[in-house]
């Protein structure tokens, strides 16, 4: 279904003028060959180009679809490295260059043998008089010499027009990719006959993946193989589809700022007819991602529109679109498939307008999102004062595809959460955010609706969620009395009240009583009656100990008081 998708969307793109047709392929270049017409090399060319960044980008040419290259020699066809194009490079392995050099000139005799081009002939005699071994000494390559052979790709100019314009040579290369050999069958993709792709081509751009490229369908080991069949006859897929779906996927790669990262995981979107503005409105909607026309009131009310069917002609969205969303995980040459979903543009927002409800809570003054992103929500289970920041991919991509689908969330992810609030003795908006949304969804009698609010809740007589609104008042009485207090109630006895709250809160109460004594008359009153209502609901014995979602009650409680503490400071 993956490389079906893939390639309708590829040729949806290619009716659009978008993405280059079979045989060719957008490609990088940082340097051309300026060749006479006699073929000789009269010069050297930069071709890079400032794009914003530290240093200028090589620049991005249509050219002919470039080989899959694991460890053999095979040349490209009017562009390479240095070891193809000069029989040159940095590595210091001569040999290897020249058989590279060599295998380039081989296949440009075999695509422009018999071509009636001048373009073609420069070419073809540049092959048959260039010497690799007088490359260093040749006065057109003094000047870039070293930073050619150190990496990136060159091609030829000839008579200032680059040969991959001549209709000729066009039409050349284009008959010679056309008449490859190899063995017909049913493609699984399109179901037609075509040529089956041995290997597929290279996929670019998945972040932690090798920069070269890597595959999704691939096979090279014999436990990989049934039936006798060796490498991709195993699952034969046409050449046609082989190249539209890794040229539509290297498309979606490319555009930087539609592909995001959750953990190790890089996510691709895109809509069935190719508009562009679905992507970009997915990727605000549930990353963050700014949008110029839209703040993020706008944001969410356009989300609830197309959660209830309703179209959005300012923004041209259509809930009844198929959208879908593809995550990748690096996987050493290959690629691992994290999730893959496919619905309609208006239940996919259905389900992110439903997880944003859940994940709505009360939030300090100085958060500036209204609603929590994907990534800061999976922040939340990784500790940030370690190397490593990034989450883990298997729970990344579970609560990825919870959002997507309005499955139930990973177990994994509570347990992160927790297991950070116990670290860190400390629970902010995103953590209580987590444990509400974890509890709508997937529900627990310990962790009732009544304490899963949006805001305190001063009604509920929960007494794990009364014993966090209570610790909450004895952290605001310590504070009021010891101004600046370098340790507090909660970095000695949090984690312990959350889980044995009949241990801990008798000690707690004496504290209290203390530190009541040293507060004017007004403020001590007006704890105490605080103190008394809490502890009414809680009767005459604390619980001995509590379960993983009473925990999270406890939290959600503390959380709650506090807030409504800090709102009730800001007012005055």
């Amino acid at each position: 279904m993956i490389l079906q998708a893939l390639t309708r969307y590829y040729e949806t793109l290619a009716d659009q003028g978008k993405i280059a047709r079979p045989g060719w392929a957008k490609s990088r270049i940082s340097y051309a060959l300026c060749l006479n017409t006699d073929g000789e090399l009269v010069q050297v060319i930069p071709l890079l180009e400032e794009t914003g960044g530290k240093k200028p980008q090589p620049r991005q040419f249509d050219l002919p679809a470039p080989v899959k290259r694991t460890v053999g020699i095979d040349s490209n066809f009017l562009w390479d490295n240095s070891s193809y194009l000069l029989g040159v490079d940095a590595k210091s392995k001569p040999d290897r260059s020249r058989q590279c050099f060599f295998a380039c000139k081989e296949r440009h005799h075999t695509v422009l043998d018999g071509v009636n081009s001048t373009a073609a002939a420069a070419i073809l005699h540049f092959f048959d008089t260039w010497n690799p071994a007088n490359a260093r000494t040749h006065p057109a390559l003094q000047n870039d010499f070293e930073a050619m052979t150190a990496g990136g790709n060159l091609m030829f100019r000839i008579d200032g027009a680059f040969p991959h314009e001549d209709e000729a040579i066009r039409h050349a290369w284009q008959a010679y990719y056309d008449k490859a050999e190899g063995d017909t069958q049913q493609c699984l993709v399109t179901g037609h006959e075509d040529q089956i792709a041995v290997v597929h081509p290279s996929i670019k751009g998945v972040d932690g993946a090798q920069s070269s490229g890597a595959a999704i369908v691939s096979f090279n080991a014999p436990a990989f193989c049934s039936y006798g069949q060796e490498q991709s006859f195993n699952a034969p897929v046409g050449r046609y589809a082989a190249f539209a779906y890794t040229a539509a996927l290297n498309h979606l790669l490319a555009d930087r700022e539609n592909v995001q990262k959750i953990g190790d995981t890089t996510v691709v979107c895109w809509a069935e007819n190719a508009e562009p503005q679905y992507q970009a409105f997915t990727f605000a909607a549930l990353f963050g991602q700014k949008q110029d026309r839209l703040d993020e009131n706008d944001l969410r009310e356009t989300v609830r529109r197309l959660a209830n069917g309703m179209r959005v002609p300012e923004q041209n969205l259509d809930p009844d679109r198929t959208f879908y969303i593809l995550g990748l995980a690096p996987n050493a040459a290959r690629l691992s498939v994290r999730f893959f979903f496919r619905d309609s543009f208006g239940h996919l927002m259905k389900n992110v307008n439903e997880h944003h409800e859940r994940m709505e809570i009360v939030r300090p003054s100085y958060d500036k999102y209204e609603t929590i992103p994907l990534w800061a929500m999976l922040r939340e289970t990784v500790n940030q004062n370690s190397r490593d920041k990034s989450p883990s991919p298997i729970m990344a991509g579970a609560v990825a595809r919870a959002i997507f689908t309005g499955g139930l969330y990973p177990a994994m992810l509570l347990e992160q959460t927790m297991m950070r609030i116990r670290a860190e003795r400390d629970i902010n908006r995103g953590k209580a955010a987590i444990i509400k949304a974890y509890y709508l969804r997937n529900s627990n009698p310990d962790c009732p609706k009544e304490v899963l609010t949006v805001a305190l809740n001063e009604a509920s007589t929960n007494p794990a969620y009364t014993l966090g609104r209570l610790f909450s008042v004895y952290e605001a009485v310590q504070s009021d009395a010891n101004p600046g207090i370098n340790s507090t109630i909660k970095d000695k006895y949090f984690n312990s009240a959350a889980s044995t709250p009949a241990t801990i809160f008798p000690l707690l109460d004496n504290l209290c009583q203390k530190h009541l004594r040293k507060l004017s008359t007004g403020r001590r009153i007006w704890y105490e009656k605080q103190i008394i209502a809490l502890t009414a609901v809680l009767g005459d014995e604390y619980p001995t100990r509590m379960n993983l979602p009473q925990q999270g009650s406890f939290n959600l409680g503390y959380y709650h008081q506090t807030q409504k503490r800090y709102e009730k400071k800001e007012e005055k």
